[in-house]
């Protein structure tokens, strides 16, 4: 089987002073795991490698050996690269996006979302928040800003049915440009 380039998301690293873990450390790990050309991109747990297992493999790898070597329980989502694209295309939101980047969020679960979790998220969005799921995707347009927002990475993992994640839209941008020059 021949490598193919990933995208994988941790939640919750990095974070407040909570979960600490280095980015060197976590590349280095990867690389033990045999992954190939692994580089992350800014301290929050995005990695863009080489591999050749199927995405839940992966995660479960990566889980595994952050579990044992840090000692954290840490969630991580896996994509093909090749996927990623549509994720660009399927942005419901652009205005918004290109006025606000930091404000629009792609939301990567584990399992596909629970067919009920966008009527549960919207009923308890405030503050001109909006979401639309689109396949596998969850998006969110945080319209006074993800900080003033109830809705918690608690709430997305109950209503969706597995671990959430979210990026903003310039690093779903910026994960896109190394994956394309990591291919």
């Amino acid at each position: 089987m021949s490598h193919l380039t990933f995208i994988a998301l941790l939640r919750g690293i990095n974070v407040s002073g909570h979960n600490k873990i280095p980015m060197a450390e976590l590349r280095s790990l990867c690389t033990e795991l045999g992954w190939q050309e692994v580089q992350s991109y800014i301290q929050s747990g995005n990695l863009v490698f080489q591999a050749t297992a199927t995405p839940a493999r992966l995660e479960a790898e990566l889980e595994q050996a952050i579990e044992r070597r840090f000692a954290l329980s840490i969630p991580v989502i896996v994509r093909a690269t090749a996927d990623w694209p549509d994720y660009l295309k399927s942005n419901p939101y652009p205005n918004e996006s290109q006025a606000e980047p930091n404000r629009v969020m792609l939301t990567l679960s584990k399992a596909p979302p629970h067919p009920d979790a966008v009527e549960g998220l919207r009923e308890r969005a405030n503050n001109d928040e909006r979401i639309t799921q689109v396949d596998d995707a969850l998006w969110v347009y945080y319209g006074s800003g993800a900080g003033k927002s109830k809705l918690s990475p608690a709430l997305f993992d109950r209503l969706v049915g597995s671990p959430a994640t979210a990026r903003n839209w310039r690093t779903v941008l910026k994960l896109d440009e190394l994956a394309n020059r990591s291919s």
